[in-house]
């Protein structure tokens, strides 16, 4: 039986009654508030901690690889430790310790685990709990992570014990500066966890920029001079730039009310420079990202090899997205080399995002783990594990490569758009206007696009050089002429213009490109659609758009069997994303062409129960349901079309798309079959 441990705490004042779980320091269990006698034991102990956090069962023989190096007999061995767990921790009414098969399970779903706790606030958002929250979650903290529990010779458990301490260190952390954002100024609690901050992350500027305005407010220069002396030279130990930290003292000392508000402020800012506002427009501030090497773990952890070439692939890639700000090689690389872990590295840098991974090889197989974490909330954004069988490492390496990139890429890309979501418009900037404009974008209704196209506004009136917003127009006027929302051939025309637009700020840019191609198409030039789109795609092969585009083009008036394979490409670049129906549709029309009517019909129903499909999805739908004679499904379909647009028929569709005289007089000659004749 699997149990899931809870992910909440009560109160400190409610320890005197249950049981209490204390791993954020040296290990400790009370029950009614009395510590129980842990058994003696560092390895049973170890085990204790290792399944208190896990939230499924877990294999022996992967506990016995986890702890035992050498052994004459480890399940043996495991046998004694989990007795010796069962002794104190059992209940006369409550197995807690559980086997099943070969397994191990931990029940402590009425517990208070710290660390768990600790976790569920950072899966959360940090950010969102209110002050009372984050001070009992500081409290909590008492030490390092199960702190004093290495085992010599155990090196699994210890790097797994070293990536645990790091990310509780890195939630600590969060929860500090947010305690920070929101106690009222001057307060000695306020100093005392600020200096707790900068003690856990000396290399956070913001945290020493909050400290030394505080310090200039209070008029205390000469220790805001000290304070800043020593930070320069911990700096300069480290071959790190101080100047923004110099700038803030500057700025704060030299100011008759010192900008402390833009300090303490925890919505994230460019790297480079913490005085911002002056040197970059109100507008371009893109979501800024570190990838730092992936471990070899064929190698002891050490970097090298594929590792390091995955890494630098990653990085490239992502930097030709042209949709994020990605530190260069050469900086995270450096701090690797010094040891920083991915939390401190994220911090130094003042990024938004941090990623980081590992690389294992097997005799036939490569598997690479992965995580995205947005930094300052110290929150895990996502996390996959690919493996691969391999007979060309490199050919194998390019696949995950190209997984890594554009999952990275669209999950930041939703929480860009969900925190957007949640601010005023009047508070937004050209980053974050276009985020939620692309939010209302995806809704696909003449409503929600209308929004959209405000947003996108927006975005262009705050930076007219920002071509992401111009490509967001582009696409507002191209759904309005696809979907029968306004006049097409005006629409086609501003669809033109706006693409045209989002070249002139960037050429580079793959979604310019992608744009451009898109807006031909609906002026009827496919050929020169097909070569722009082909740009799109060679200045950035990880674009999932791209790929489907050309699947769409290719599907209606070119090569069908290129379409499929743009489809399948796609939708393995991006299996979440917003467009999925799309993709979908577009392998259908291939296969329709290809006379593969039972085919198109699969791939048309699975498009059309998209949860955002809209009506020429579902008239796809229909139709090619009725090529495959699946009559009464493609009725279905069509009344459902009725009900959301009383008169929409054939020609609705035939005008949306561009199909040939002979595949669109088979479409003409099945829906009447259908009624939508």
């Amino acid at each position: 039986m699997e149990t899931r441990v809870e992910t909440t705490f009560r109160d400190l004042d409610g320890l005197n009654a249950g049981t209490f779980v204390r791993m954020l320091g040296p290990l400790t269990v009370l029950r009614n508030g009395v510590a129980l006698d842990l058994p003696a034991s560092r390895k049973a102990r170890a085990i204790f901690g290792y399944l208190a956090l896990s939230p499924h069962a877990i294999g022996r023989s992967h506990l016995c690889d986890l702890l035992w190096d050498v052994a004459d007999d480890p399940r043996g061995e495991l046998r004694w430790c989990l007795s010796k767990l069962r002794s104190f921790l059992d209940e006369p009414h409550r197995t807690r310790v559980q086997t099943s098969g070969d397994t191990v399970i931990f029940d402590l779903a009425d517990c208070s685990v710290d660390a768990i706790a600790v976790a569920g606030a950072a899966e959360q958002g940090i950010g969102t709990l209110d002050l009372d929250r984050l001070l009992a979650l500081s409290q909590l903290f008492v030490g390092d992570f199960l702190d004093g529990l290495e085992i010599d010779r155990s090196y699994s458990f210890n790097s797994w014990l070293t990536s645990q301490r790091r990310r509780l260190r890195a939630c600590r952390v969060a929860i500090l500066e947010q305690i920070v954002a929101k106690l009222p100024r001057g307060v000695d609690q306020a100093s005392a966890h600020l200096e707790k901050w900068i003690e856990l992350a000396p290399f956070d500027c913001r945290a020493h920029a909050i400290l030394l305005a505080t310090l200039a407010e209070r008029g205390e220069i000469g220790d805001g001079e000290h304070h800043l002396a020593a930070t320069v030279r911990l700096f300069e130990s480290e071959q790190m730039d101080f100047e923004p930290i110099r700038a803030a003292w500057e700025a704060a000392r030299g100011s008759g009310s010192p900008r402390l508000a833009q300090f303490v402020s925890v919505t994230p800012v460019p790297p480079i420079t913490l005085d911002h506002d002056e040197a970059v427009p109100h507008a371009t501030r893109r979501a800024s990202l570190a990838v730092m090497p992936f471990a070899e773990n064929t190698s002891g952890g050490i970097r090298g090899g594929l590792a390091d070439g995955l890494t630098d692939d990653v990085i490239t890639r992502l930097a030709k997205l042209r949709s994020l700000f990605v530190i260069a090689r050469g900086s995270v690389f450096a701090l690797a080399d010094r040891g920083v872990s991915p939390e401190d590295a994220a911090r130094r840098l003042n990024v938004d995002f941090v990623a980081s991974g590992s690389v294992r090889r097997y005799a036939n197989r490569v598997s690479v783990a992965v995580e995205l974490v947005e930094a300052r909330a110290a929150r895990i954004v996502w996390a996959d594990v690919f493996d691969h069988k391999h007979d060309d490492t490199f050919e194998v390496l390019d696949q995950i490569g190209n997984s890594i990139v554009s999952s990275i890429a669209s999950e930041i890309e939703m929480v860009e758009r969900n925190r957007a979501l949640l601010k005023t418009p009047s508070s937004l900037n050209a980053w974050e206007a276009y985020h939620r404009g692309l939010w209302h974008m995806y809704r696909f209704t003449k409503e929600e696009n209308e929004l959209a196209q405000c947003f996108f506004q927006t975005a262009v009136r705050l930076d007219p050089t920002f071509a992401p917003g111009h490509v967001g127009l582009s696409f507002t006027h191209w759904q309005n002429a696809f979907q029968h929302w306004g006049d097409r051939e005006s629409e086609s025309d501003r669809a033109f213009e706006t693409a045209g637009q989002s070249l002139l700020a960037d050429d580079h840019n793959p979604a310019a490109h992608w744009a451009m191609g898109r807006a031909l198409w609906l002026r009827g030039s496919a050929e020169e659609s097909l070569r722009e789109l082909e740009r799109t795609v060679d200045l950035s092969p990880n674009f999932a758009l791209g790929h489907y585009s050309l699947s769409f083009v290719r599907a209606q008036s070119g090569d069908p069997y290129a379409a499929i394979g743009s489809s399948d490409l796609s939708r393995r670049l991006s299996p979440f994303d917003p467009l999925l129906f799309a993709m979908l549709a577009a392998r259908a029309l291939a296969h329709a062409r290809l006379g593969q009517f039972e085919e198109a019909a699969e791939w048309a129903v699975k498009a059309a129960t998209r949860p955002n499909a809209h009506n020429i999805i579902l008239a796809t739908a229909a139709h090619c349901l009725a090529l495959a004679g699946r009559i009464e499904e493609g009725r279905a379909f069509a009344a459902t079309i009725h009900r959301r647009v009383p008169h929409y028929r054939i020609d609705d569709l035939l005008t949306s798309y561009r199909f040939n005289r002979d595949d669109a007089a088979l479409f003409r000659q099945v829906a009447k079959r259908i009624g939508l004749d």
